[in-house]
């Protein structure tokens, strides 16, 4: 039985693996006509679905560990399963570890729910040593399944955490509070040239960011100098957060201002 477990568990790591390499492929196409927003939601979606692996798993072990505490059974395992599980840990550690490094530096919420869902394996297997630990040396067997929900709801806590973030992305949840802080930081900034902006929009798909605002300019500026002023705003905002697309729409201020 555990043997068929751990295929059925590879199966669902090679899939999901499927799943984020597929979405990252799609997400980065260029916007075209039917997708003028492009495509970076997909890589939502495929976060989603690795949300949903994780809350399968957590599922299965809280499945297993109640099955464990009304039978009052115990997980054995040989020297020899030891130390596959052992090689199994490390090789989840570093992989899960180094995809997490990469979605930070790209950005992307699908490679993020990946390494989630390969430190799952990580909490599992420990799950499982800690247990055998704690009953070869206090011989308490009960604590292995209670060892086991605890862990349950770690995988359970990353399956939620997930879900938020790659959920909010298909709602338009606006940006994080301090990503809003930095681009108003930066339009103040060129107060000298402009008189206020309003209506600031903010919102994600995938890695890529959207901003809309309205720029308040002085009745005096003439359309070039507006023109010129949007431009410049622009890149100064997608300087400081990459992967951005901003959208400025101009107004003349409604009272007496240079």
């Amino acid at each position: 039985i555990s043997i068929l477990a751990q295929a059925a568990d590879s199966f669902l790591d090679l899939f999901a693996i499927l799943v984020t390499f597929l979405a990252i492929v799609v997400a980065v196409r260029p916007a075209d006509e039917e997708h003028p927003f492009g495509h970076g939601k997909v890589e939502n979606i495929a976060a989603i679905i690795q949300a949903l692996l994780i809350f399968t798993a957590g599922g299965l072990i809280i499945y297993s560990a109640v099955r464990r505490i009304i039978a009052g059974t115990t997980i054995e395992l040989t020297e020899a399963g030891i130390g596959v599980m052992l090689v199994s840990v490390i090789v989840s550690i570093f992989l899960s570890r180094h995809l997490l490094k990469v979605s930070r530096i790209t950005d992307s919420i699908a490679l993020e729910a990946s390494a989630r869902n390969i430190a799952v394996d990580v909490y599992s297997a420990a799950g499982v040593l800690i247990g055998l630990v704690v009953i070869r040396f206090t011989g308490l067997s009960i604590l292995d399944p209670i060892i086991a929900l605890a862990v349950a709801l770690l995988i359970l806590k990353a399956g939620y955490n997930v879900t938020r973030k790659s959920f909010g992305g298909l709602v338009d949840v606006r940006l994080p509070k301090a990503e809003e802080v930095e681009i108003k930081s930066c339009i103040r900034e060129h107060y000298s040239e402009v008189v206020s902006f309003h209506k600031l929009r903010t919102r994600k798909a995938g890695s890529q960011r959207y901003i809309d605002l309205h720029l308040v300019m002085p009745k005096n500026a003439s359309v070039d100098e507006a023109h010129r002023m949007c431009d410049h705003l622009e890149q100064d905002i997608e300087n400081r957060l990459h992967h951005t697309s901003v959208t400025i729409h101009v107004e003349p201020c409604s009272i007496e201002c240079d």
